[in-house]
């Protein structure tokens, strides 16, 4: 009689080497989903930000060089987070399955890889910005249930029963209970997430009638033809506005829990809960919010109508004293960027933000509460989910931005964009109209200009605006009689004469430039 030999933990000799490796990296693999469910289970309870993917995922973006970040927004849009949390799954799953091979070899091997994988889990978590004495605990629990899963199947998938007749079915029954218990604890621990959600709050938030509220459109936007062509809407959906910001999971703050702090260069501290805001006189205004990632062209860029109170006042209250020229904002989740001071008092609508085009904020866009400031990107000026304002000096204190290559201060550039006709669009002969969105926030357009292939440059028709804190929108009417290839190319000058420069710049460090164009083909 043949009798199968063992060499410690392995399987037995007979069973086919491809076999034996495949259990391996199976059991790798469901141990490293038991490792993700459990800690998706804890994060649950602790914070949904502790999640082991979560705080490896912030990690990577914070420490990742920022043209890395910027290629990344460009190329993925606004799934950036999403195809940065399935390329982590993936690394951790391959990861994963070489653990599950090499313990089939040397158990301590695989469970100490695993426990390496869970390392990195912890120190991500406890470096973090917003960092509790519980946030690596996610992490640690996490990996010590993987890696006594990896060594329960391990040992129990190597021994002799494996060739026996009821071999089969006790894989089965283990590799399929480590799979239900991963996807069990990870299902309970979203589930955690979602009921504790702020979405609840944000539903019974009532917010007051505006004690100056914006003046109506003016008539002329919108025009129906550029409209049905392709020409962006004056003012952008909620539902449509861009989001970028540095959150891999949206931070969950109820109203009711929500403060601000407002210290540092300042005669009164002052903290602020979220009724205290409901009830000040609220401001409400058109502005255009404007990302220092867009692209010439691009379409980070948008016009909603806010609702908040005016930061010029708030500052008044706390009292500035000599000395301060910056506003550092703190988000929940530990971000924070630099708002110069004298942008932010200076008479223009800066706000602390409640509302968003007539509605509360939605969670991606800030909710409880956000600040906006018009004619700065919105890495300094449009802090999320704020919670902290210091009034401080831009020799004392950098931002989170600021620390990773990207200008202080970040005054808009005028630009403008061609919408319609679309590049590449083959058009019939004729009159055809070229139209699209420009901006230069606090200054205001004066004029649009239209070429096409170098030529002479045309006047546009620029519609009119709620004020120059807001984009306009601008029409042509080309003349395309002449069949062939063209490219058409607009620029823009703002209100105080200056027009658009021409130099072409990448986003880093201080915003695009340059000329929007397409190319089409007249038939």
């Amino acid at each position: 009689m043949r009798t199968a030999t063992h060499t410690g933990e392995n399987a037995p000799a007979d069973a086919p080497e491809g076999k034996r490796r495949g259990t391996g990296a199976l059991s790798g693999v469901l141990s490293a989903g038991l490792t993700l469910g459990v800690g998706q289970l804890v994060a649950g309870i602790v914070s949904p930000s502790a999640a082991p993917l979560v705080v490896v995922g912030a990690a990577v973006v914070d420490r990742v060089p920022a043209e890395l970040k910027d290629f990344a927004i460009r190329t993925f849009g606004a799934h950036d987070k999403v195809v940065l949390l399935a390329t982590i799954a993936v690394l951790v799953t391959l990861l994963a399955a070489l653990a599950g091979v090499l313990a089939r070899r040397r158990l301590a091997v695989g469970v100490g890889l695993v426990g390496a994988l869970g390392l990195v889990g912890v120190l991500a978590a406890a470096t973090r910005p917003d960092a509790t004495p519980l946030s690596p605990l996610p992490s640690v629990l996490g990996a010590g249930a993987g890696a006594y899963a990896l060594t329960v199947l391990t040992r129990r998938l190597a021994g002799p029963a494996l060739g026996a007749t009821g071999g089969p079915r006790r894989r089965a029954v283990l590799l399929g209970g480590t799979a239900v218990a991963a996807a069990a604890t990870g299902g309970a621990g979203q589930l955690l997430v979602t009921t504790r959600s702020a979405e609840d709050s944000r539903a019974g938030v009532v917010l007051p009638a505006p004690a100056d509220p914006a003046p109506p459109l003016p008539a002329g936007l919108d025009p129906a033809d550029a409209l049905a062509s392709g020409l962006t809407t004056y003012a952008t959906r909620t539902a449509d506005f861009y989001r970028v910001d540095t959150a891999l999971v949206v931070p969950d703050v109820r109203a009711e829990d929500w403060s601000l702090r407002v210290h540092g260069l300042v005669d009164r501290e002052l903290t602020l809960s979220f009724d205290d805001v409901l009830a000040m006189p609220l401001r409400e205004r058109w502005i255009t919010l404007t990302c220092v990632s867009n692209e010439v062209g691009g379409s980070y860029v948008g016009t909603a109508r806010w609702l908040g109170y005016p930061l010029a006042e708030l500052l008044e209250r706390a009292g500035v004293r000599a000395g301060a020229d910056m506003l550092y904002a703190t988000s929940t989740d530990g971000f924070t960027l630099s708002t110069p001071l004298a942008e932010a008092t200076d008479g223009r609508d800066a706000m602390l933000v409640v509302g968003m085009n007539g509605e509360p904020l939605p969670r991606e866009h800030g909710f409880p509460v956000r600040l906006v400031v018009p004619g700065l990107y919105g890495y300094v000026s449009a802090c999320k989910w704020v919670t902290d304002l210091e009034v401080t000096r831009f020799a004392d204190k950098t931002a989170y931005w600021t620390d990773r290559g990207w200008a202080a201060k970040g005054p808009i550039k005028t630009a403008s964009r061609i919408d319609v006709p679309r590049s590449f669009a083959k058009l019939r002969a004729g009159r055809v109209p070229v139209a699209g969105v420009a901006w230069a926030q606090h200054r205001g357009i004066s004029a649009v200009e239209v070429r096409v292939d170098e030529g002479e440059w045309r006047p546009a028709k620029v519609l009119p605006s709620a004020s120059e804190d807001t984009w306009c929108q601008w029409v042509y009417d080309w003349d395309a009689s002449e069949p062939g290839n063209h490219t058409v190319q607009v620029r823009a000058v703002d209100g105080t004469g200056e027009p658009q420069t021409d130099v072409v710049a990448a986003p880093i460090p201080d915003g695009s430039s340059g000329y929007d164009s397409v190319s089409v083909t007249v038939e």
